[in-house]
């Protein structure tokens, strides 16, 4: 799985890594500081974050093009991760002022979107030069899998960092999460609350560590706390950063041979006299024209997708129960799924392994994590309380554990001639995605509609099991790992040379406008019954299936 790779992958790949985790450690409470912090409506939140994550993901277009033309990808990628590092730190300076704080917070939004614009492409274009190569070329695939799997490594640990952050600020601050208290306190605060929730407040301010009978001052203290806890959370993106651009200095020399742009590599072609080999106008509208009805199809899938920091951190916040026990305990422990991961590895490498060695250390390696599993679950709480951002620590970990067994299948279909071509598997990863969505609507019947519970702060009194959240990750985690890293592969693969930045910044703006559209459903989150929610999603996904099977054969012949 891991051999026959250059060595440049594995330090870009880390390099990403940290980025990632600063990334997914923001992500995780972004909406829940939103709301916290200046008490805005889940129509205002939703578009807040998916202009957010649309300006992220479609700022690479244009870091492609300053790299393509003018600066070339390593030192766009360095300027990067400098703008972002800029933004993090503004991002995690707390203030009191309401004007001031909105300023620092899209001040910082901005600055955290230049910079991903400039890094994520264009190191990933470095990632795909690599693999130009002909004695790495049939590696493409499972180099980015890999490169993938790095990513959510980073974006495993995030939410248990930010919730470890937020709660030790909080808890400093003599005060404990409750997700009511955010809502139940700005009303109280500018006058809308009525009598149920002014009661349900005081029970709440009374049950806190370090109870205050004054509701006015109670109030404002939570707000003013909880959103200072989450400012410190964001600065562990900045300590991540500083990981990130350490590991991509260092290394540098391992991935050199791949920092080269169009223009460099025409003067150094001139200087040694080499040819390089020029598509023609046909081939090349051809190819853009593919990758273009393919970046049509995604959009929709990262509409769904991107769901996770928005409608399904709602739900795990408003309808999921907090409570966990029996056997389901076990996930909500970040140590645990890392130790579960490690299994998965060891249990390939021992099929793998090609010496007595190797597979004697992946038993050894299997009985220690299985080990250290039994003893972490004998020891948990009867009880486990979990907050809404720690569901977002499923997706990345089911991409870690699942990538092996990926590459596995996929490398076993390939030796037989009968593996599917990169756009049939982003086709699946499309039908797939609506299943995820299949499994909320049947765990949404019967729960109330969000604005019928408006007046009790927001919370369902009829809360569903953890596990429908679980088995909805799990499956959305199948479609991912269909469609984005082989979506990443097809753009390296069939982009035309000259315009590989701009190209996978194409990747990135197609996913840009999906994230943007996340705030449709956003919008419909109110007086519409959830199952009804999840089935636009579902009926989006479907309809884009269908799409890229019936222009399958165009896809697969310009990827031949």
């Amino acid at each position: 799985m891991f051999k026959n790779h250059p060595r440049g992958l594995y330090a870009l790949a880390l390099a990403n890594t940290g980025e990632r985790f600063g990334y997914y450690t923001m992500l995780a409470i972004f909406v829940l500081f939103l709301q916290a912090k200046f008490g805005f409506s889940a129509i205002a939140t939703g578009q807040i974050f998916s202009t957010f994550l649309a300006a992220v993901y479609f700022m690479p277009l244009v870091g492609g093009i300053l790299a393509d033309k003018w600066l070339g990808y390593g030192k766009t990628v360095t300027i990067g991760i400098v703008v972002m590092f800029t933004g993090y730190l503004l991002l995690a300076i707390p203030s009191e002022d309401y004007k001031a704080s909105l300023i620092f917070m899209f001040g910082a939004l901005a600055l955290i979107a230049i910079g991903t614009g400039l890094f994520k492409g264009n190191l990933q274009v470095m990632v795909g030069n690599l693999y130009d190569a002909p004695e790495y070329r049939d590696r493409r695939d499972s180099a980015f899998s890999l490169f993938y799997m790095a990513i959510n490594i980073g974006a495993l640990f995030a939410p248990t960092a930010a919730t470890k952050v937020t709660n030790y600020f909080l808890g400093t601050a003599g005060l404990t999460y409750n997700p009511r208290i955010p809502a139940l306190a700005h009303r109280f605060l500018d006058g809308s609350i009525d009598a149920a929730g002014k009661a349900d407040l005081t029970a709440l301010a009374a049950s806190q560590p370090v109870p205050v009978s004054d509701l006015a001052a109670f109030s404002q203290h939570y707000i003013s706390r909880l959103s200072e806890a989450y400012n410190y959370g964001f600065g562990v993106a900045c300590l991540s950063l500083i990981v990130s651009i350490l590991i991509y200095v260092i290394f540098r020399k391992t991935f050199k041979q791949a920092d080269f742009n169009p223009k460099q590599a025409k003067a150094q072609a001139a200087a040694t006299g080499v040819k390089l080999p020029e598509l023609g106008k046909r081939e090349t509208r051809e190819r853009i024209t593919a990758l273009v009805l393919v970046f049509a199809v995604v959009i929709f899938f990262w509409m769904a997708f991107h769901q996770n920091g928005l409608t399904l951190t709602y739900f795990a916040r408003d309808y999921t129960s907090s409570q966990v026990n029996g056997f389901s305990r076990l996930w909500f422990d970040v140590i645990n799924l890392a130790l579960l991961a490690v299994a998965v590895y060891a249990v390939f490498g021992l099929f793998q392994s090609e010496r007595p060695k190797g597979k004697g250390i992946s038993g050894l390696v299997l009985a220690f994590a299985l080990a250290a599993l039994i003893v972490r679950y004998t020891h948990m709480p009867a009880v486990v309380h979990v907050l809404p951002q720690i569901f977002q620590q499923f997706n990345p970990f089911f991409v870690v554990a699942l990538t092996p067994v990926s590459l596995a299948l996929f490398g076993h279909l390939a030796a037989k001639k009968k593996e599917p071509s990169a756009p049939r598997k982003i086709g699946m990863g499309m039908v797939v995605a609506a299943l995820g969505f299949t499994i909320m609507a049947v765990g949404s019947l019967g729960l109330k509609t969000p604005n019928a519970l408006a007046s009790t702060g927001g919370v369902s009194d009829a809360l569903v099991s953890p596990n429908w959240l679980i088995g909805t990750y799990l499956t959305l985690t199948f479609a991912e790992l269909l469609l984005s890293p082989m979506g990443m592969s097809f753009v390296s693969k069939v982009a035309p040379p000259k315009y590989k930045g701009l190209m996978m910044g194409g990747w990135f703006a197609a996913t840009a406008v999906g994230n943007y559209m996340v705030s449709f459903i956003s919008n419909i989150w109110g007086d519409l019954p959830l199952w009804m929610v999840w089935s636009v999603l579902i009926v989006l996904c479907l309809l884009s299936a269908l799409f890229i099977f019936s222009i399958m054969k165009r896809l697969e012949k310009v990827a031949a």
